[in-house]
């Protein structure tokens, strides 16, 4: 598949770049040669207005367009407010790609979930599976908001013929993550317990869930090394999948935080809490035809973001919401 390279001098708008991926993809591309990004915090762009988004793109007008801004969060956040995740990412989407469309926006990169698949879908997951059977409910809002994403990409493809992709990238952790004791991902919500009950000496450390269901997990830097490669690499309306092929179940992940922590007392689990989806290991082998591979192995990325953690909690900026 023969792609055009990114043009490193024009201009290139990451949305998002406050937040774990966003954060990452701004510090790959500058590493590799970026000269004009552009980015907004939400103080100062809030792309559900339509109107702002407008005028944010009538006047700086990118080349480039990485679409990582999105509300997310862990199961409880999906389950606790559904309408805000619906309907903050439907209207993030659609202005930022309607917007981008029309103000000549080359190439745009929009980043979906894992989520977007069926619950039961067959492992491991498929692109070809999106849309064969029912999401996982705790974050079926969610999910469907991504998946319009996935459509609308597609549509713009078909009406005007630009060369908009979508990636779904498997769980992702790493330095810049939300370490919210109830809000965050099952990872950074680990290492925080963890090394909480290491601090106070707690006998005993209760994980959500029966520790059965199997998870996947990429170092959002490597998330960032794919962004720059599928925009270069990748040109076809069909999402692709980003991950590693292989995964762990949550006992196998607790045990091993719990370990890099340093953290001696009793794992626990309770089953009275909400498991998700039984397994979400992702089909990698397009990307892999294509030449990419993860850099970073797990353990040597939690050793990295624990430490990332501690120095954040250090100078009291560890992100809590």
């Amino acid at each position: 598949m023969s792609v055009e390279r990114v043009d490193r001098d024009a201009r290139t708008f990451v949305a998002g770049h406050r937040g774990l991926v966003g954060g990452a993809v701004l510090r790959h591309f500058q590493d590799a040669g970026f000269t004009d990004l552009v980015t907004r915090s939400s103080a100062e762009l809030d792309l559900r207005d339509a109107a702002a988004v407008e005028a944010f793109f009538a006047a700086t007008r990118p080349a480039t367009v990485v679409m990582a801004a999105a509300k997310v969060g862990g199961i409880l956040a999906n389950s606790t407010y559904p309408a805000d995740f619906i309907s903050d990412n439907l209207r993030m989407q659609v202005n930022v790609l309607d917007a981008a469309a029309r103000h000549g926006a080359t190439k745009l990169l929009f980043l979906g979930s894992s989520c977007i698949y069926p619950k039961f879908a067959p492992q491991p997951i498929r692109e070809d599976s999106l849309l064969t059977g029912p999401l996982e409910e705790t974050n079926d809002a969610y999910a469907i908001a991504k998946i319009s994403g996935v459509l609308q990409v597609q549509a713009l493809r078909r009406q005007y013929g630009v060369h908009y992709i979508s990636a779904m990238p498997t769980n992702l952790y790493g330095p810049g993550d939300n370490f919210h004791p109830t809000n965050s991902h099952v990872l950074p919500g680990l290492i925080r317990r963890f090394h909480e009950a290491k601090t106070t000496g707690a006998p005993v450390v209760t994980v959500w869930g029966t520790g059965t269901p199997r998870r996947e997990f990429l170092h959002v830097d490597d998330l960032a090394r794919a962004c720059l490669f599928l925009l270069e690499h990748y040109d076809a309306p069909e999402p692709i999948n980003v991950g590693i092929g292989s995964d762990l179940s949550i006992r196998e992940l607790a045990e091993m935080v719990a370990e890099v922590v340093g953290y001696e007392g009793t794992l626990a689990f309770d089953a009275s809490k909400p498991d998700g989806t039984p397994r979400k290991l992702l089909d990698v082998s397009k990307l892999h035809d294509l030449g990419w591979r993860e850099e970073i192995g797990l353990r040597e990325g939690l050793e990295q973001t624990y430490a990332w953690y501690l120095e954040q909690l250090a100078s009291g900026a560890v992100r809590a919401a």
